[in-house]
């Protein structure tokens, strides 16, 4: 084979990989960074029984953070914004996953489970075919009530599958230091440090991430997954996003229109496909949650906490709902 030979058909290999950027003539891939797509301000709510929360993301915006479905922020230090709780309620279809900073949440379900999130643990729970269970956050000494929920879809294979908790304590998160950063590792893995929550179907990532004063991380991202980072600490500039006016920006409301470059508390980003995200730091540090996971690609029908494929799975899951046939476990 001649030289020229070879050099076509290594181009021809380069150009065949499609989805990644790559050098047409020796085929070397170069790692794209994501940018930033999206930028929203969660929004005021009241969920439960008259809960005050911030919705980062939820239904207005089904499909477009495939797998995930929903970001709830239930940080408050006032007890009447939480005492009320969420009381029984159903679930099908989906995973919801609990993440406590601070305060505690008292939960129980319709077997008899019951126990208390605490700082700095979390909850992921499978609902599947179908569970009924309340959750009664109690705050601490100070009133502190900090946490999140982020609910994740389950493909048409899984959602019907047994209901199943995995309730994990704050002293078996492990935590590293990567690239300017100190990561609590939900679910996923860095440096080889796998984060006690695996074997979800989605294939997600949960990390906590701080980023120093002055510093940047980067964090390499699987090609095709959905990325997010919701900000609960400090400010920060997001994949070298330097004009804030060159992504799509929703406020908490119709007359939030402070546009800045660094994006701090309460701001949700959703990135571009790409191989890696770079968060850097000026002055003071950066605090977010960064959450990535396999889109499912599959109709999504969802009304309340019950999330299926169609409608008339939905109208089945009400009707078994009204008639006592929920529970299909147990």
């Amino acid at each position: 084979m001649s030289p020229f030979d070879f050099r076509l058909q290594r181009q021809s290999t380069g150009l065949a990989m499609k989805g990644r950027k790559y050098s047409i003539f020796d085929g070397v891939h170069m790692e794209e960074v994501r940018q930033v797509r999206k930028v929203f301000k969660s929004k005021p709510t009241i969920e439960g029984a008259g809960v005050h929360l911030k919705r980062a993301f939820g239904n207005a915006e089904t499909g477009l953070f495939d797998p995930f479905l929903l970001l709830d922020d239930f940080r408050s230090d006032n007890p009447a914004y939480y005492m009320a709780g969420f009381p029984w309620h159903p679930h099908r279809g989906i995973e919801t996953i609990t993440y406590v900073l601070q305060g505690n949440v008292e939960h129980g379900d319709n077997l008899g489970h019951k126990g208390v999130i605490g700082s700095g643990d979390v909850q992921w729970m499978t609902a599947g075919s179908g569970i009924i269970h309340k959750e009664m956050p109690k705050g601490d000494s100070q009133s502190r009530m900090y946490g999140f929920q982020l609910w994740a879809n389950l493909p048409a294979s899984h959602k019907m599958i047994d209901p199943k908790y995995r309730d994990v304590k704050d002293a078996d998160i492990p935590t590293t230091k990567h690239d300017g950063a100190d990561i609590k590792i939900i679910c996923g893995s860095v440096d080889g440090i796998n984060g006690p929550v695996h074997d979800i179907v989605t294939d997600p990532e949960y990390l906590d991430v701080t980023v120093a004063p002055n510093s940047q991380f980067t964090r390499q991202t699987v090609r095709g997954h959905t990325v997010l980072a919701y900000v609960i600490g400090g400010k920060g500039k997001f994949c070298n996003a330097e004009d804030p006016f060159a992504y799509e920006k929703e406020g908490a409301n119709y007359f939030d229109m402070p546009v800045e470059k660094l994006l701090g508390n309460e701001t949700l980003i959703l990135f571009s496909d790409g191989d890696k995200v770079t968060v850097s730091s000026e002055d003071e540090s950066v605090r977010f949650l960064l959450i990535s996971g396999k889109p499912i690609g599959e109709p999504i029908a969802w009304y309340g906490p019950i999330v299926m494929n169609t409608q008339e799975e939905l109208k089945i899951a009400f009707d078994e709902l009204r008639k006592d046939t929920f529970i299909k476990h147990g």
